[in-house]
């Protein structure tokens, strides 16, 4: 049995004491009324206290933390709503303090079910709140879902998002960041198949390893290199007493987040060793920079492991969705069935997890789209991170999706109105 998380709660466990004496050293040098706390002695062990308690820690879900937003000149206040709900997962809609809002189009943003909090794509909701009335997938931590609520596989996944457009339709626009793009374009698929009359307006693909033998990276590589049961050996583990949902098979976040870091372990070594420099030398503004990053990078949760398997296998080892050999069901996921959604691709020229042309494949998998309802877009410069937050994802990228999404969330009425 692999007790890897048993390892990660106990040394967690055992490093409480460290954690609490370095917290009180920290308060002491931070204190005004010591002498040493103005000192470059005091700022260095005040410096080294921080950095201890924070690559110790362990970081808790970020909120979205969204209170206005504006809405034309307007500036209005924005709340969060819970509108949709199943085991494994929430649909958090951003509602804003305007009537206005409600003539804008639809748009559910499913988030990657991959390790971290739906909480990594708030530049990209936030980006979009002017203009649409946006919703986002809050998928749940598996180490908190009880065992009695059953499997969650990439089935289910599929199924949740077939139930989250019905139900939030009609006139849905779906926009797919990075791993959902295999099951968003999946689910569209089947809804097309079964003449659904809740298909979307519009599906925007961003990043998504629609076809990973396109310019495979790293990632792809190793889970063809490795196969699907060394991932079951080395990845699965099985969640401790302490939680909630004990006894649980799955992919620990703290395993997934230990593999990204290590992808680019200099940049984030230097990272640490900057943000040590800023505290000593009182540049708050960049350690506070430091922080909010990592705050966000270092949450993770955990994966069920039935899920992550399949995914691994379906996307990755197996490539059955541009093979024409995926199932749902016992189903098969054509794409020749999709006729009616509009598809955006979405590329990063730098993407080392997504290559470019994976995403691409989407509009080439699907013949019987008319070419006026597709729309391909590769931003230069971009790295992965870069094609759904950052300053060219709000300049340059986020203004052709919502160029896009207006197109086709209009075409309705206008070919209503020409045939009257």
């Amino acid at each position: 049995m692999n007790l890897s998380y048993v390892w990660y709660d106990t040394a967690h466990w055992l490093l409480s004491p460290a954690r609490a004496a370095s917290d009180l050293t920290k308060h002491f040098f931070d204190n005004p009324d010591n002498p040493l706390t103005h000192t470059p002695y005091g700022r260095t062990v005040s410096a080294a206290c921080e950095l201890f308690e924070r690559t110790t820690r362990r970081y808790t879900k970020p909120d979205f933390g969204f209170e206005t937003t504006l809405l034309g000149n307007e500036e209005v206040a924005v709340t969060e709503r819970i509108v949709w709900e199943r085991p494994f997962c929430r649909v958090i809609s951003f509602e804003r303090d305007s009537e206005s809002a409600a003539d804008q189009p639809k748009l559910l943003i499913v988030a990657p079910m991959s390790g971290h909090y739906a909480t990594l794509l708030r530049g990209t909701a936030e980006a979009f709140l002017p203009t649409h009335q946006v919703m986002i997938t809050d998928w749940a931590d598996a180490s908190l879902v009880p065992l009695a609520e059953g499997r969650f596989d990439l089935d289910d996944y599929i199924d949740y998002l077939k139930a989250m457009i019905r139900d939030l339709g009609p006139d849905l626009n779906v926009m797919a960041v990075c791993q959902p793009a295999v099951p968003v374009i999946a689910a569209i698929a089947r809804l097309e198949a079964e003449n659904d009359p809740f298909v979307p307006r519009s599906m925007v693909l961003m990043g998504g390893p629609i076809d990973t033998r396109r310019s495979p990276t790293a990632v792809n590589r190793l889970a063809e290199e490795r196969g699907i049961e060394w991932f079951r050996q080395h990845c699965i583990t099985k969640v401790p007493p302490s939680h909630p949902g004990f006894w649980r098979d799955v992919y620990p976040g703290f395993l997934q987040l230990s593999g990204f870091m290590a992808m680019n372990i200099d940049r984030h070594l230097t990272a640490h060793w900057e943000m040590f420099n800023h505290l000593v030398e009182g540049d708050g503004d960049s350690a506070e920079k430091h922080r909010d990053f990592y705050d966000e990078y270092l949450a993770v949760m955990d994966l069920t492991a039935e899920f992550y398997l399949q995914t691994v296998e379906t996307v990755f080892v197996d490539h059955a969705l541009p093979k024409g050999e995926m199932m749902h069901r016992d189903e098969p996921v054509d794409l020749m069935a999709i006729r009616r959604c509009a598809i955006m691709a979405v590329e990063g020229e730098k993407d080392d997890i997504s290559g470019v042309g994976q995403t691409l494949a989407a509009l080439d998998l699907t013949p019987n789209l008319s070419s006026d309802k597709k729309s391909y877009h590769l931003q230069t410069g971009v790295g992965h991170y870069g094609v759904f937050n950052g300053s060219r994802f709000r300049v340059q990228i986020a203004p052709r999706i919502v160029e896009f999404i207006e197109n086709h969330h209009r075409e309705p009425a206008r070919k209503r109105a020409s045939r009257a």
